[in-house]
Order: C-alpha cells, then sequence, then structure tokens
C-alpha cells in the first residue's frame, strides 16, 4: 500500500498543473454545495425565526396563517380589529408576562405602518431571540414620532428629522392622504433579515390622532381638528389589529390559547408561530425545493466534469500505464492505483472547498446581511453539509472506477504499440 502511495503521489506530481485544476474545479463545486446546503437552511431558518421569544399571536377569529401574515409579514389587511379593552384583559391574566398589542392599516409610498407601544423595542424577537436595536436615533417617545426598519430608510433615503405623510389604507385613494398630521423620523432600526426592515412604527395613539375626523374609513366631510386640539384629546385606542403575547411559564400556553379562544365579549383566537410558519411554509417553501434541486444539479455536473477530466488523463496515461503493466503490476494494482490517485484529488478539492467555504461565511456573512436582508449563520458545518463534504470524495473515487475499469481492460501491447 505504501508503494502504491508513493507511485500515485510521484505520478500526481508529475502531472500537477492537470490535477491542480481539477482540484479547484472540485473545491468550487463543494464551496457551490456548501453555500447552496447553508442558504437553503438559513433561508428557512429566518423564515421560521420572523418573530421568536412570542408565545402567542392574539387577533379576531379567522384563520392562522392569515393572522400570522398580517400581523408578523405585514401581508394584506385584516378583516376585523380587536377590542383594546380584550387586550387589557388579556394582560391581566395570570399566566402572562407581556402583551404588546400592534395596530395596521395605513401606509406611506408602499411599505407598511405598525402602530405600537415602546415595550414593542423591549420584547420583540427575531431569530435565536435577537432583540431590536436603535442603529441612529431613539425610540419614538412623541405622538407623531417614527421610527424606520432599515429598509425603509435606505430605499426612501430618509434620514433623522425627516417628515412624511402617512396615507390610510393602502393608499389609492386620492383623499387618503393625512397630510395635516406629518410624522418625524427619530429613529432607524439596525437590519434584521425580517419584515420589521419593510416597516415604519409609530405609537398607538398616534395611530389614533391620524383617525380622528374620520368614520368608516373615509374622511367626514368639513371636519378636520387643528392638531393642538388633538393632542388635548384621550388618544387611548379603541381597537387594534392584534396582540403579541409572552407568558410566565411557556407549558402554560394552551390553558391560554383555550380562555383567549373563550373569551366571551368578543370572538378571539390565539395562534403558536411556530405552527402557523410551519403551516404556511408548507404553502411557500418551493424556494427551499428550488435550491435543493439546484444542489443536485451542481453535483452531478461536478461529477460528470470529474470523470471526463480522469477519462481524458487515462488516454494520455496509457503508455506510463502499460509500462507499469510491463514491471510486473498487475490489471488490479493499476486499478487500485487509480482509485487511490482518484481518492487523493477529492480529497484534497473537498478540503480546499470545506476551507474556501468557512471563510467566504466569516467574512461574508454580515455583507449578506446588509444586502439581502438573510442572515447566515457562522460556525461548524452541519452534519448535512459534512454529508456533502463525504459524498464529494466518494463521488470522485467513484468516478475513477470507470477509468480503472477501462485501465484494467487494456492490453499490454496496446499500451506499448508505436502509434502512442
Amino acid at each position: 500500500m505504501r508503494g502504491l502511495f508513493t507511485i500515485a503521489w510521484a505520478s500526481a506530481w508529475h502531472r500537477r498543473f492537470a490535477l491542480s485544476l481539477v482540484v479547484l474545479s472540485l473545491a468550487l463545486s463543494t464551496l457551490l454545495l456548501l453555500m447552496v446546503e447553508r442558504v437553503r437552511h438559513d433561508v428557512r431558518e429566518n423564515f421560521s425565526n420572523a418573530v421568536s421569544g412570542t408565545d402567542l399571536i392574539v387577533g379576531a377569529r379567522g384563520g392562522a396563517v392569515q393572522l400570522l401574515l398580517f400581523s408578523v409579514f405585514r401581508i394584506g389587511q385584516p378583516s376585523q380589529a380587536i377590542e383594546y379593552r380584550s387586550v387589557q384583559a388579556l394582560e391581566k391574566d395570570p399566566a402572562v408576562r407581556w402583551v404588546v398589542p400592534i395596530s395596521l392599516g395605513d401606509t406611506h409610498r408602499g411599505f407598511p405602518v405598525v402602530a405600537t407601544t415602546e415595550a414593542y423595542f423591549d420584547r420583540f424577537r427575531y431569530g435565536q431571540r435577537r432583540e431590536l436595536q436603535i442603529q441612529q436615533g431613539r425610540r419614538f417617545e412623541g405622538v407623531f414620532d417614527a421610527v424606520l426598519g432599515a429598509e425603509v430608510a435606505e430605499q426612501l433615503g430618509y434620514g433623522l428629522g425627516q417628515r412624511m405623510t402617512l396615507r390610510h389604507g393602502s393608499g389609492e385613494l386620492d383623499t387618503a392622504d393625512h397630510g395635516d398630521m406629518p410624522f418625524t423620523v427619530v429613529g432607524i432600526l439596525a437590519r434584521t433579515g425580517t419584515p420589521v426592515d419593510r416597516s415604519i412604527h409609530i405609537r398607538l395613539d398616534g395611530m389614533e390622532a391620524l383617525h380622528v375626523d374620520w368614520a368608516a374609513g373615509v374622511p367626514m366631510p368639513g371636519r378636520r381638528t387643528p392638531v393642538e386640539d388633538v393632542l388635548s384629546r384621550d388618544l387611548t385606542p379603541r381597537t387594534v389589529t392584534a396582540a403579541l403575547v409572552g407568558l410566565k411559564v411557556r407549558g402554560a400556553v394552551f390553558a391560554v390559547q383555550r380562555r383567549v379562544a373563550s373569551y366571551e365579549a368578543e370572538p378571539l383566537m390565539g395562534v403558536l408561530p411556530g405552527v402557523a410558519l410551519d403551516e404556511l411554509w408548507g404553502t411557500v417553501g418551493q424556494a427551499e425545493k428550488a435550491l435543493s434541486l439546484m444542489s443536485a444539479l451542481v453535483g452531478l455536473v461536478s461529477v460528470v466534469g470529474l470523470v471526463a477530466v480522469v477519462m481524458t488523463a487515462l488516454e494520455q496515461r496509457r503508455r506510463e500505464l502499460a509500462v507499469l503493466r510491463s514491471v510486473g503490476a498487475g490489471p488490479r494494482r493499476v486499478w487500485s492505483l487509480l482509485l487511490l490517485e482518484g481518492l487523493m484529488v477529492s480529497a484534497a478539492g473537498a478540503a480546499l472547498g470545506l476551507v474556501v467555504w468557512a471563510l467566504a461565511l466569516w467574512a461574508g456573512s454580515p455583507w449578506v446581511q446588509a444586502e439581502y436582508g438573510i442572515i447566515l449563520s457562522v460556525g461548524w458545518p452541519r452534519a448535512s453539509e459534512w454529508m456533502l463534504v463525504l459524498a464529494v470524495v466518494v463521488t470522485g473515487v467513484a468516478a475513477s472506477l470507470w477509468p480503472g475499469w477501462r485501465a484494467y481492460r487494456l492490453s499490454l501491447a496496446d499500451g506499448l504499440s508505436p502509434h502512442l
């Protein structure tokens, strides 16, 4: 075996330029396979962790996925609101630690407006229970203060002190502007890779102030209350869209869910975010399947390329293999030599690809998060990724079987004939 290794190493070193290209090709294939697998896994994790640390989402009775869509992903419009007094009653439940009400419905240049309380910045979590961070400025304090998500600020070019006019609903109507009550940007959140980045956050009383002169979703003709008079009113909201709920003990989630469902004052429901997210991913998770298919195609192309390169190299080495046969090397020994070379080249390519992948993750993860909002986890390869590395090595060795069989079948005279 040691003699075979010496011969294999000497032969590989003699052909080092050509084999270095093979190693590079395998390294790039390994890099691409591992990167696709990590992106596929982390995209799903980012989706599943759009909200974390929240035990229940409470809203009007209806569909669980629909409640999740508009309360977490800001997609669609809520069909019904819930009474704010119901939220206050929920806060008094002995199993509840905190409640964060949110109110939706208005927009600004296509971005959703989220009205909430200051507790939102303390309680809302995303990813692995990461807290929201203020990148610039501060939290809202005044009625007409606004805190922007990172993507809103970037796409609209807004900075601190920017004045902005909100629109009622999606803003299709010409009369939908709240132009008499502009908001001022006082803070910009750090990027999270979640729908928070595309949201504009205001206070609940700010949302209430906007609709003082509105009824049934339209402005009342001839009514325009001065801002000073609006601020002197009681701006406690009458209704909100939903409420995020955190419990003292997570094991009490089903008991609280039952109490919410049996609430007598109005029909409510409590949704477990994780369960609803899994249900939603089952519907929209085609991206994961597409990435898996891409991984498989990358692997297939790599195998075909490796076989082609080894077969080409074999044609160029027929005389070398014939000489080995002439000095006593049996066909099985020649076959073993080719398999050993395939193992060496495959292992070198997989190892190089693994190292480059780790360095690329470490250096590129902040950039990917900043540009695309995808949080790539940096760390040791997962079990599925180690399996891909092993698959590259095994495939490289397997790709040497066919050339090895060809070498086994080549006659000694064929290798030493003058036409070579």
